[in-house]
């Protein structure tokens, strides 16, 4: 016995694309518009990811990595791990160069207050968190001021 499908068939399973060029053969989810729920959930997974990733780039941007900085990205890596987003392998391996980081962080402070000077440093950090702080400050744009009509004379007549 011949089984025949549908044409509306091939644009009901799921969309994803293995390395060798075979595509999935469940059928799509109801709560995603190309994947099964398996390619699904790691769709999410991966775009779960790729956010962290952004928000502690964020985080850690700037010319001076301050360890406020590294508490900020170490608290996203914590809720990441509690969320099952990034693998306890992956934090262990974030969580160490964190560690070095942090280090560092005395060190420099260290090499930097010896050569030139605690208030030197102090400044230093101050302009890395505050780039724009000893800028003047910009008058507002005027406005415009609302025009007012005339005020109307009473007519006297004497």
């Amino acid at each position: 016995m011949s089984v025949t499908f549908s044409i509306d068939r091939p644009n009901s399973l799921c969309s994803f694309t293995f390395a060798d060029n075979r595509r999935c053969r469940m059928p799509r989810s109801g709560t995603h518009p190309e994947f099964c729920t398996f390619h699904a959930r790691k769709d999410q997974q991966s775009r779960a990811v790729q956010k962290f990733g952004q928000d502690v780039a964020v985080d850690l941007a700037g010319k001076y990595t301050s360890a406020c900085d590294l508490t900020s990205a170490l608290s996203r890596l914590f809720a990441a791990v509690a969320q099952g987003h990034i693998k306890p392998r992956t934090a262990n391996t974030l969580g160490y160069i964190a560690q070095t980081m942090v280090q560092s962080i005395g060190m420099a402070q260290h090499e930097y207050s010896t050569t030139f000077g605690k208030r030197a440093w102090m400044e230093a950090i101050a302009d890395n968190l505050y780039p724009n702080r000893n800028d003047p400050p910009t008058a507002p744009a005027p406005t415009a001021a609302p025009v007012e009509a005339p005020a109307a004379t009473p007519n006297s007549a004497t």
